[in-house]
């Protein structure tokens, strides 16, 4: 259970940091531009480069490095099962054999390579929605796919149905932690058994777990009625949304090293 607690997506921390204060849409747009680095690496180099990136961002925005790492914890299955298929399906020159399995030079260097693009694509994230608030992150996303409305995109509603998913994120593992723990008082056992059993023991979470999602959701859209939501026409916002010269310097900084370590590296 203590896995639920471990997890950062969705999660917002309040700060006066430089990186707070950024613009949304200058923050999404430098998210999607490290994720397009990531594909584009291919050295440790790189990697080592755009981990340090990473590092001076956590530094300026004055998120503790523990509460980071901390949502990095989930994902050491996933991390240990995409280097382990590289490690063992990978062809190449064999480094030793267990049983039918063989260790590859090339597999340990490709799963080497794709845990750490794992690794650093979460971290860089998740300081996305750690450092925005769910307003402000409406509020980008719908001004970046303003444009789009002239071709029939619905850019207010995608950008609503987007951040009310990512909010909902840290009620739903609540909710499930609550839902285990009643469970467990009851005589469940989730701990115990292989991996197959302990899957099979999280089937009668899934019951509750919907039907208290599909509540919050009903309460939610009778909330929004109620108070008058009526969509993205004719809306008005109480802060609008302006470019600043840190927006700008922000922006042209991590572009530029974007396309330095990108081509070179």
């Amino acid at each position: 259970m203590t896995m639920f607690r471990n997890i950062t997506i969705g999660q917002f921390i309040p700060g006066n940091s430089v990186i707070h204060r950024l613009d949304p849409r200058v923050k999404i747009i430098i998210a999607a531009i490290l994720i397009v680095l990531l594909f584009l690496v291919k050295t440790f180099l790189g990697y080592g480069l755009v981990a340090l990136g990473i590092a001076a961002i956590i530094r300026f925005s004055g998120i503790s490095w523990r509460f980071v790492l901390k949502g990095l914890r989930p994902l050491l299955i996933i991390l240990v099962l995409t280097v382990s298929l590289h490690l063992f399906m990978t062809e190449g020159q064999v480094i030793f054999r267990i049983w039918f399995l063989k260790v590859t030079w090339e597999g340990l260097l490709r799963g080497t390579m794709m845990g750490a693009r794992l690794l650093l694509l979460v971290m860089g994230t998740s300081l996305l929605t750690l450092t925005t608030s769910p307003i402000q992150l409406t509020d980008g996303i719908e001004s970046l796919l303003k444009p789009g409305r002239k071709i029939g995109i619905p850019a207010h509603e995608l950008a609503m149905m987007m951040t009310i998913a990512l909010r909902f994120i840290p009620t739903l593992l609540e909710e499930t932690e609550k839902i285990m723990k009643a469970q467990m008082a009851r005589g469940a056992d989730f701990q115990s058994g292989g991996i197959l059993k302990r899957a099979r023991s999280l089937v009668p979470l899934l019951v509750p777990l919907f039907v208290n999602a599909f509540r919050r959701a009903d309460e939610l859209a009778v909330a929004m009625e109620a108070r008058g939501y009526r969509g993205g026409t004719g809306r008005t916002k109480f802060r609008e949304l302006h470019f600043q010269k840190i927006d700008l310097a922000a922006l042209t900084v991590a572009a530029t090293f974007a396309l330095i370590v990108g081509i070179i590296f």
